[in-house]
């Protein structure tokens, strides 16, 4: 199938898509059939590895490649703050459950115990990820070590990295990342910032991706505030090569997100975003409810696994009001309920906006 001329950008060709559209990666509610769905319509397909071991990696991407021959990214969350040397004692850690256990009443779970660690180690996933060998690896909050963009170019493997200001992403380019996701604080989910606090780089999408095109040589993927074709052409006319779609296609059937979760995303709370630390510790973006008003106590990564504890009850529960429910300030402009459909009109409604 022939594409639009205007699909010919610098990350298509360097990534070998159709398309210019990428799917979010998300952490908790990737799924086999989004991201096959996605790259099987000629965009690149991507899976959040949040929390994975390196057996589940590796798991997960034969079940990609079942799934679909073309071009997909794998993504990891890089160390960053000390994530993996936040060791609360016995005594810190029950006062953290503690403050939180009226949650795990409501859905009949036992107060967990202090686990051996909060995250597997980067090293661990990263080298499942090699053995995978998928067409991209994206990383977020921060530049991955010179050894890790070497390794991953010997594997044949592009690196992608994610910057929320125009100094982070002059960081991922000068570390040797291939390609640049910039991420402004329209978007859903956790703010990947790394140079400075979250709270200290919300730059809206539309004004940072001019900026990032100017400031790098390579191509850049507008992401946050994207939903539809009028979006996208927005993105490419700014410079992006390319446009990075979560919250829409997170709408969908082929999503993991529980109905609940679906239908909070076209419904009046996607209009009421909020940027809140409750649920993992660390800044993101997501649909008020009575998860995002509780106070912050235990640091990321503490506080993400102890509510995940009961999250995950909740999800599969669909108890949207103890769920963390991302999404980014586009969610109104929602309308498809396939991925493969969304991917059409993304292009279909972009093509009378851009050149020819």
């Amino acid at each position: 199938m022939s594409s639009p001329r205007w699909c010919d950008t610098p990350a298509t060709r360097v990534l070998g898509l159709r398309i210019p559209i990428m799917l979010g990666a998300f952490g908790g509610v990737s799924s086999v059939a989004l991201t096959a769905a996605v790259s099987n319509s000629g965009g690149l397909g991507a899976y959040g590895l949040y929390g994975y071991d390196g057996e589940r990696i590796l798991a997960t991407a034969r079940e990609l490649a079942a799934a679909t021959t073309n071009p997909l990214a794998l993504n990891l969350w890089l160390p960053h703050d000390g994530d993996h040397g936040v060791r609360p004692d016995a005594a810190e850690f029950d006062s953290h459950v503690a403050a939180l256990a009226g949650y795990f009443d409501e859905v009949g779970l036992p107060l967990p115990q202090r686990p051996h660690s909060y995250l597997p180690p980067f090293d661990e996933q990263f080298e499942a990820v090699l053995e995978a060998g998928p067409a991209v690896v994206s990383f977020v909050f921060g530049v991955p070590s010179r050894e890790v963009v070497g390794l991953a170019r010997e594997a044949g493997i592009i690196t992608m990295g994610t910057a929320t200001t125009v100094a982070e992403a002059v960081a991922l380019e000068a570390g040797g990342v291939e390609v640049i996701i910039a991420s402004g604080m329209e978007a859903g989910g956790h703010r990947v910032s790394f140079l400075d606090t979250a709270e200290n780089s919300l730059v809206g999408t539309f004004a940072l991706i001019p900026q990032v095109v100017d400031a790098v040589g390579v191509p850049v993927i507008a992401a946050g505030g994207i939903a539809d074709g009028r979006g996208v052409a927005a993105a490419l006319t700014l410079g992006a090569s390319g446009v990075q779609v979560g919250s829409a296609f997170l709408a969908t059937e082929q999503s993991a997100a529980a109905p609940g979760y679906r239908a909070a995303l076209r419904g009046p709370g996607g209009a009421q975003t909020v940027l809140t630390r409750a649920p993992s510790g660390r800044l993101a973006r997501g649909i008020r409810n009575r998860l995002t008003e509780e106070t912050q106590i235990a640091p990321f990564p503490v506080q993400n696994w102890i509510t995940g504890r009961f999250r995950s009850v909740a999800a599969e529960r669909d108890l949207t009001d103890i769920m963390s429910l991302w999404a980014g300030q586009a969610s109104p402009l929602i309308a498809e309920t396939d991925a493969r459909a969304l991917v059409d009109r993304l292009v279909s409604d972009a093509t009378p906006l851009l050149p020819a």
